[in-house]
Protein backbone atom coordinates (compact mmCIF):
# COMPACT_ATOMS: atom_id res chain seq x y z
CA UNK A 1 0.00 0.00 0.00
CA UNK A 2 1.44 3.24 -0.98
CA UNK A 3 -0.95 6.18 -0.54
CA UNK A 4 1.69 8.64 -1.61
CA UNK A 5 2.01 7.10 -4.71
CA UNK A 6 -0.32 7.80 -7.79
CA UNK A 7 1.15 4.92 -9.39
CA UNK A 8 0.55 1.38 -9.56
CA UNK A 9 3.31 -0.44 -9.69
CA UNK A 10 4.23 -4.08 -11.26
CA UNK A 11 7.71 -5.53 -11.37
CA UNK A 12 8.57 -7.59 -14.51
CA UNK A 13 9.65 -10.37 -12.28
CA UNK A 14 6.06 -10.90 -11.12
CA UNK A 15 4.45 -11.23 -14.50
CA UNK A 16 6.89 -13.49 -15.34
CA UNK A 17 6.20 -15.47 -12.12
CA UNK A 18 1.97 -14.86 -13.30
CA UNK A 19 3.05 -16.70 -16.46
CA UNK A 20 1.87 -13.25 -18.48
CA UNK A 21 3.68 -12.76 -21.61
CA UNK A 22 5.20 -9.69 -21.49
CA UNK A 23 4.76 -8.80 -24.90
CA UNK A 24 0.90 -7.70 -23.43
CA UNK A 25 2.76 -4.55 -21.98
CA UNK A 26 2.04 -1.57 -23.57
CA UNK A 27 5.13 1.15 -24.40
CA UNK A 28 4.96 3.89 -22.62
CA UNK A 29 7.44 6.92 -23.04
CA UNK A 30 7.04 8.94 -19.45
CA UNK A 31 9.41 8.33 -16.52
CA UNK A 32 8.37 8.87 -13.16
CA UNK A 33 9.71 10.02 -10.32
CA UNK A 34 9.96 9.14 -6.52
CA UNK A 35 10.42 5.12 -6.65
CA UNK A 36 14.57 5.00 -6.65
CA UNK A 37 15.57 8.13 -4.19
CA UNK A 38 16.56 10.59 -6.24
CA UNK A 39 16.33 9.06 -9.21
CA UNK A 40 14.17 9.22 -12.81
CA UNK A 41 12.53 5.61 -13.20
CA UNK A 42 11.66 4.54 -16.74
CA UNK A 43 9.31 1.57 -16.72
CA UNK A 44 9.25 -0.49 -19.16
CA UNK A 45 5.80 -0.15 -19.92
CA UNK A 46 2.54 -0.21 -18.95
CA UNK A 47 0.09 -3.36 -18.75
CA UNK A 48 -3.90 -3.93 -17.92
CA UNK A 49 -4.64 -6.18 -15.28
CA UNK A 50 -7.98 -7.38 -13.63
CA UNK A 51 -7.39 -7.36 -9.41
CA UNK A 52 -9.80 -8.82 -7.36
CA UNK A 53 -10.26 -8.39 -3.31
CA UNK A 54 -12.40 -10.66 -1.44
CA UNK A 55 -13.51 -14.09 -1.16
CA UNK A 56 -15.61 -16.39 -3.22
CA UNK A 57 -19.17 -14.94 -1.72
CA UNK A 58 -18.20 -11.46 -1.67
CA UNK A 59 -15.90 -9.73 -4.28
CA UNK A 60 -15.35 -7.34 -6.36
CA UNK A 61 -12.88 -6.96 -9.58
CA UNK A 62 -11.17 -4.02 -11.24
CA UNK A 63 -8.77 -3.35 -14.50
CA UNK A 64 -5.97 -1.66 -13.37
CA UNK A 65 -3.37 -0.31 -15.23
CA UNK A 66 0.01 -1.13 -13.86
CA UNK A 67 3.44 0.44 -14.49
CA UNK A 68 6.20 -2.53 -14.88
CA UNK A 69 9.36 -1.92 -13.67
CA UNK A 70 12.66 -4.05 -13.92
CA UNK A 71 14.01 -3.19 -10.91
CA UNK A 72 14.85 -5.78 -7.86
CA UNK A 73 11.97 -6.63 -6.33
CA UNK A 74 10.91 -6.70 -2.69
CA UNK A 75 7.20 -6.68 -3.17
CA UNK A 76 4.82 -8.57 -6.03
CA UNK A 77 3.53 -4.83 -6.81
CA UNK A 78 2.49 -1.86 -5.17
CA UNK A 79 -1.26 -0.34 -5.14
CA UNK A 80 -1.40 3.71 -5.43
CA UNK A 81 -3.90 5.96 -4.91
CA UNK A 82 -5.05 4.96 -8.51
CA UNK A 83 -6.29 1.51 -7.08
CA UNK A 84 -8.22 3.36 -4.17
CA UNK A 85 -9.76 5.69 -6.12
CA UNK A 86 -10.89 2.51 -8.34
CA UNK A 87 -12.38 0.44 -5.98
CA UNK A 88 -13.17 3.44 -3.50
CA UNK A 89 -11.11 1.55 -0.71
CA UNK A 90 -9.87 3.25 2.46
CA UNK A 91 -6.50 2.22 3.31
CA UNK A 92 -5.51 2.07 7.27
CA UNK A 93 -1.35 2.37 7.35
CA UNK A 94 -1.49 1.72 10.95
CA UNK A 95 -3.23 -1.73 10.77
CA UNK A 96 -2.17 -2.21 7.57
CA UNK A 97 -5.33 -3.08 6.41
CA UNK A 98 -7.27 -1.76 3.23
CA UNK A 99 -11.36 -2.01 3.30
CA UNK A 100 -13.99 -1.21 0.42
CA UNK A 101 -17.37 -2.39 0.42
CA UNK A 102 -18.46 -5.36 -1.43
CA UNK A 103 -21.87 -6.57 -3.01
CA UNK A 104 -22.34 -8.38 0.34
CA UNK A 105 -20.70 -6.39 3.05
CA UNK A 106 -17.30 -4.72 3.83
CA UNK A 107 -14.43 -6.45 2.31
CA UNK A 108 -11.53 -5.91 4.68
CA UNK A 109 -7.68 -7.17 3.14
CA UNK A 110 -4.82 -7.51 5.85
CA UNK A 111 -1.34 -8.33 5.93
CA UNK A 112 0.05 -11.68 4.84
CA UNK A 113 2.40 -11.71 7.99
Amino acid sequence: MDGGNSLNIMYAETLDAMGIDRSRIQPTGAPFHGIVLGKQAMPLGQIDLPVTFGNLTNYRTKALTFEVVKFHRTYHAILGRQCYAKFMAIPNYTYLKLKMLGPCGVITIGTSF
